[in-house]
């Protein structure tokens, strides 16, 4: 039987954007790989725009929970880690020990928790974070799946 590949989400908080990666990668490749979110300094919950957001488009993540990245450390394989924040790009190691991983990407996507206004302006923040992660995840898994060219 194949294991599937594990592709850690990573922010600061794990409240909002890896939430939602999360949730569009289980969404899209559930078949074929894990997807994991964590952050460096864990919110108690997962923010409820971001809750209603995905709810928009048909995938439920209120049943997720922020977690912090050291229930991973040493004790699972990250083939490939996403990192989604400013914040955490400048402190996040590049080995971590006991957790090897294949690949790393830095996705910089602007954190909608931080957009003030109406709740339809902070809203539409949390929707246009969700479309680029959804683009993204798109673009990724269609490379992902093409075959590598040996030159």
């Amino acid at each position: 039987m194949h294991r599937k590949q594990n592709v850690l989400f990573l922010c600061n908080n794990n409240g909002g954007r890896s939430q939602m990666a999360e949730g569009l990668l289980r969404y899209r490749a559930v078949d074929r790989l894990e997807s994991l979110s964590a952050g460096l300094e864990p919110d108690s919950q997962v923010h409820p725009f971001a809750i209603q957001v995905m709810k928009e488009i048909g995938i439920d993540i209120s049943s997720q929970k922020p977690k912090a990245v050291a229930i991973y450390l040493g004790k699972t394989m990250i083939h490939d880690l996403m990192i989604l924040c400013d914040k955490t790009q400048l402190t996040c190691p590049n080995v971590w020990p006991g957790t090897p991983f294949q690949k790393r990407y830095y996705w910089p996507i602007n954190d909608p928790e931080t957009v003030s206004g109406t709740t339809e302006e902070k809203l539409a923040a949390f929707r246009k974070v969700r479309d680029e992660l959804k683009e993204k995840i798109a673009s990724w898994l269609k490379e992902d799946e093409e075959p590598s060219v040996i030159s």
